[in-house]
């Protein structure tokens, strides 16, 4: 299915979707995506105007992917606001060319996606007997970080991916590198499958206060928030400290650690990691990220910051 509204295209069916693209690359127009789950705050916005930068036709997905969750995780409450979605892409200068806002991209038997148990390396879209069966993984990259406490992710996020990219065919693809290690494994994907897609990475838009802009933000009580505070400041802190001369990633670690921990947040992981590779560092000899999660009450959040020396 396929409607107008206030000029942006809005298409449910991904065979539509390939005919629309089909027919606009026939006419030599170039096509950027960018992939979302929703939720659509300005960090999102700030790709999808940057992507006018890129291309001559602008296409957002909207789809909140259930592979990439496992079933003890919070796909039932991931927010969702559609209509407010559109009217705030309608609002964007120059506008959106197309929504491709799929209601389901995989085939599986069963009746929703949710309907699924089992263990921490079995996602959402999964149950015993009847499931999807085909993933890209990209499996260096995933092991660590975000990797390795959630187990599915990156095979959930690579492998819709992959299935948007087939459906929508584009030229370019904006990521925010907020998710610095879902940036790299898609751009080591697209490599590495021979992807004609140029992958673009955009810095991690932040709220007045400093905290990254999070679909997930919304969760957060005031009291919360307050506290989340502390992981940019530790980030900036060690940053600082770095540029200063300190070059031991222990000790830099230890800043961002104590100061998450003395504001009552939970540290998932603390890594420093070379950029492309994303192998951990003793100690900085070239560009590093600092990479952070954390829980804040029941909200997980991360962050990052780069180290160029």
């Amino acid at each position: 299915m396929a409607r107008k509204e206030n000029q942006t295209l809005i298409i449910t069916d991904k065979n539509q979707m390939r005919t629309w693209a089909k027919s606009m690359r026939s006419l030599l127009n170039t096509i950027a995506l960018v992939p979302t789950m929703g939720s659509l705050h300005d960090g999102h916005l700030s790709l999808i105007q940057e992507a006018r930068n890129h291309s001559h036709l602008v296409v957002v997905s909207i789809y909140v992917n259930p592979s990439q969750f496992a079933p003890s995780e919070d796909l039932s409450t991931y927010p969702s606001d559609f209509d407010g979605d559109i009217r705030k892409l309608n609002a964007v200068p120059g506008g959106v060319d197309v929504v491709f806002h799929p209601h389901n991209l995989y085939d599986y038997g069963v009746e929703s996606a949710t309907d699924c148990a089992g263990m921490a390396d079995v996602s959402c879209l999964e149950e015993s007997g009847s499931s999807h069966e085909t993933w890209v993984r990209v499996e260096r990259l995933e092991k660590g970080m975000c990797g390795r406490s959630r187990p599915v992710f990156f095979r959930g996020v690579a492998t819709v991916v992959a299935k948007l990219f087939n459906i929508v065919d584009p030229d370019v693809a904006l990521f925010g590198k907020k998710d610095y290690q879902q940036w790299r494994i898609i751009r080591r994907m697209v490599r590495d499958l021979d992807f004609s897609i140029n992958i673009l990475g955009f810095e991690t838009v932040r709220d007045a206060d400093g905290l990254a802009m999070s679909s997930r933000n919304v969760r957060l009580s005031p009291e919360e928030r307050q506290k989340a505070l502390s992981i940019n400041r530790s980030l900036s802190k060690a940053k600082s400290a770095a540029e200063r001369g300190e070059l031991n990633c222990k000790r830099l670690k230890n800043l961002v650690v104590d100061e998450i921990q003395e504001a009552g947040g939970e540290l998932d992981y603390a890594e420093i990691v070379e950029q492309e590779s994303l192998e951990v560092v003793e100690e900085i000899k070239s560009p590093v990220v600092i990479l952070i999660a954390a829980w804040f009450g029941k909200v997980r959040l991360i962050d990052n910051i780069e180290i160029n020396i």
